[in-house]
């Protein structure tokens, strides 16, 4: 029974563990960025006040989906996206380990 119990764990561990090592997947043209919430829809995007595609789609830290409302802090570190309209659909909110990396080209 203890046997059992140890290999369970030991199973659980490296499953945790493995899902935790990967990389986000951003899409292939994203831009760099630094984020500010603003009054919905709207955020300021490297000073300049944007506009969110209806729809639009942001990523915290943990890959998770937020809402535009529950976003806290300033000049947050971001990836993006822009629609054939030049308003912004999709926002990944950097971790610090993503920020000092640099954008891919």
């Amino acid at each position: 029974m203890w046997n059992r119990l140890c290999l369970i764990f030991v199973l659980s561990t490296l499953v945790t563990a493995s899902a935790l090592a990967f990389d986000r997947p951003f899409a292939p043209h994203y831009k760099r960025g630094s984020m500010t919430p603003a009054l919905h829809p709207q955020i300021i995007v490297d000073g300049v006040t944007r506009r969110l595609s209806p729809g639009a789609r942001i990523w915290n830290q943990e890959n998770l989906i937020q809402t535009p409302a529950t976003i806290q802090g300033n000049e947050l570190p971001i990836n993006y996206t822009e629609n054939d309209q030049g308003d912004i659909d999709r926002i990944w909110i950097l971790t610090p380990d993503e920020a000092r990396q640099p954008p891919a080209k």
